[in-house]
């Protein structure tokens, strides 16, 4: 007689447990600096996906940054979640900079 194993569902591999929770500070509990530079959404599930095309001298830049990352600073990450980081950081300088921001000053020479 073949023994079936039960294995959890997805649901169940996926649900917030309560170290998720305590983990994650409530946006008021977060000190002010904090909000307004934020930072990327770090490992967690993302529901999103967007589709970037990057010439290969900018793969090789990121490439060779998560590299840096990881050798000099201890910072093991991929490369998406340096993008995240990236984001997180243009929208921070354009909400506190507005028109002198690096993103504005970028987009202004392309």
């Amino acid at each position: 007689m073949p023994r079936r194993v039960g294995l959890p569902g997805a649901s169940e591999l996926f649900r917030p447990t309560s170290a998720d929770v305590e983990r994650t500070p409530s946006p008021s509990s977060r000190p002010a600096k904090e909000e307004a530079t934020p930072q990327g959404s770090g490992r967690v599930r993302h529901e999103e996906k967007i589709t970037v095309y990057v010439s290969s001298d900018e793969l090789l830049a990121l490439e060779q940054a998560r590299l840096t990352l990881r050798a000099q600073h201890g910072v093991a990450v991929d490369r998406g979640r340096i993008v995240r980081i990236a984001i997180g950081l243009a929208m921070a300088d354009l909400a506190v900079r507005g028109a002198e921001s690096d993103l504005v000053r970028g987009l202004g020479q392309s």
